[in-house]
């Protein structure tokens, strides 16, 4: 069993925010489903080739992600390398994106709270570049929208993010990294 996080916060203020994208790239692959309510979080139950993989969208609030993660892992038995965190990065430009797996929180609250909750940073992340804006104030640059031009960008990237989601539960953080992470 594989388990998708994408990080974000609830609610229709945040939506369409640089820090939500790893809702919209999950709301993105799966389309118009029926989500539902587990340990603080929404989650979808999905069979991709064969394996069973759990989408999970924390509702704690981006600070707090690793509360309702932890649960699931703990819940489900799933074991670290089976983790993908779909999370915004400020020091990767717009536009781009880089799979790691065992590194640092980089200073994003919410793989702090995973890796606290997990008492580990050995899983996966899927990195969406978001620049970083140094004249706003990074809560405020974080917590504000994309510009329209920029949502279309992002959503044009979406059928990349598709097939890393994919490549990671068919063939692991790996060869996803191996074929994903190399430059164009």
């Amino acid at each position: 069993m594989k388990i998708i996080v994408g990080l974000g916060n609830p609610g229709k203020n945040y939506s369409d925010t640089r820090h939500n994208v790893g809702y919209l790239v999950l709301d993105n692959f799966l389309g118009d489903v029926k989500w539902k309510s587990k340990f603080n979080a929404e989650y979808y139950e999905d069979n991709i080739n064969g394996e069973k993989v759990l989408f999970v969208k924390p509702l704690t609030y981006m600070n707090l992600s690793g509360d309702a993660v932890v649960q699931f892992v703990k819940y489900y038995d799933i074991d670290l390398s089976d983790i993908l965190v779909i999370q915004d990065d400020l020091d990767l430009e717009f536009g781009t994106y880089k799979i790691k797996t065992n590194s640092s929180d980089g200073g994003h609250n919410g793989i702090k709270s995973i890796i606290n909750r997990l008492g580990s940073k050995d899983f996966a992340r899927l990195k969406v570049g978001i620049s970083n804006n140094k004249e706003i104030d990074t809560k405020d640059y974080v917590l504000g929208s994309f510009s329209k031009g920029d949502l279309d960008k992002f959503k044009n990237m979406q059928e990349t993010f598709n097939k890393i989601i994919k490549c990671f539960v068919k063939d692991g953080i790996d060869r996803t990294m191996n074929i994903y992470n190399t430059k164009k």
